[in-house]
């Protein structure tokens, strides 16, 4: 069998396809895997902030196009970049193994910013979250790929700091001299950070079945549990929200996911001044996801805090 891959061009985006395809081939030998790189919206813009662009939109509607169109079978994202309904046409067919998805901070440990330290990162998530514990922090914009903000720790704009998922630094096996990555508790992830997410037609049968050899049971039952949440709020990066879930028994990725899930959702300002956070256990993700976005809007006062 032959399948084509889609996905961005960064090496990031390319080191995921480039899993995705050895998995395949390791599932189900003999299949070969086809890279088509396509240009997102995202990557031809990088100096726009996201929220301004129209969110997580940007990365990811150019390449589940081409599968839509027939130049692809597949499309492969970081699951964090995808919006939280998936078009009718399309199917969420596999996350595969999950990677660490926490936030990392790389120059300086966070207990040691110093007082007015200035931190960088594109996310109003994290400066939500970050200036809520620190009030005293200044936050920069920073985009482009993980190599380009990098390197900014190095410029003239004196960043103490960036923020990045560590499971970027994992993969492309880079190694800064400080990483201090952030626990779930101090700084709660984006909904499926750390996770890749495979669509396909929802109507290609073989590529169904196929995808279905390489999805891990207990990341893609954590990921549909954190998109459940943000699916109920109707927001995505655009706005100050996080969802993180974990399996509560022990059970290692790739395990039958049994048990119950612990499942954390946040609601912040804008400015960061106020953070709403819930935590549930359940044997239900999803629903235990519509649950504790209904609760922090209604609730909580949620729905003030995102103005609606």
């Amino acid at each position: 069998m032959h399948i084509r891959a889609a996905t961005r061009g960064s090496a990031l985006a390319r080191w995921q396809a480039d899993r995705l395809s050895a998995l395949i081939v390791a599932a189900r030998p003999g299949t070969t895997v086809e890279i088509v790189v396509v240009e997102t919206t995202g990557d031809l813009d990088r100096t726009t902030p996201l929220e301004q662009m129209g969110g997580q939109g940007v990365f990811v509607k150019e390449v589940q196009a081409a599968v839509l169109d027939g130049r692809a079978d597949v499309a492969v994202h970081s699951a964090k970049d995808l919006p939280a309904v998936t078009p009718d046409a399309l199917v969420l067919a596999a996350v595969p193994e999950r990677a660490d998805p926490r936030d990392a901070l790389v120059g300086c440990r966070f207990a040691d910013l110093a007082d007015g330290a200035t931190v960088a990162t594109g996310s109003i998530r994290r400066r939500a979250q970050l200036g809520h514990r620190r009030p005293d922090l200044v936050f920069a914009g920073l985009r482009g790929n993980i190599g380009t903000r990098l390197a900014k720790l190095d410029g003239p704009e004196g960043f103490a700091a960036i923020v990045v998922a560590a499971a970027a630094l994992d993969r492309l096996e880079l190694t800064p001299d400080v990483v201090d990555r952030l626990d779930p508790s101090v700084l709660l992830p984006q909904v499926g950070q750390g996770a890749l997410a495979v669509e396909c037609r929802s109507d290609d049968g073989p590529a169904v079945e196929l995808l279905a050899t390489v999805d891990d049971l207990v990341a893609h039952r954590t990921v549909a549990a954190e998109r459940a949440f943000l699916a109920e709020l109707g927001a995505g990066c655009d706005l100050p929200v996080a969802a993180h879930a974990v399996l509560m028994d022990g059970t290692t990725p790739g395990d039958e996911p049994d048990g119950e899930l612990r499942l954390t959702g946040s609601v912040s300002s804008m400015d960061g001044t106020e953070l709403l956070v819930e935590e549930r256990t359940g044997s239900d993700g999803p629903a235990m996801g519509r649950a504790i976005a209904r609760f922090l809007l209604d609730e909580r006062g949620g729905s003030a805090l995102l103005g609606r």
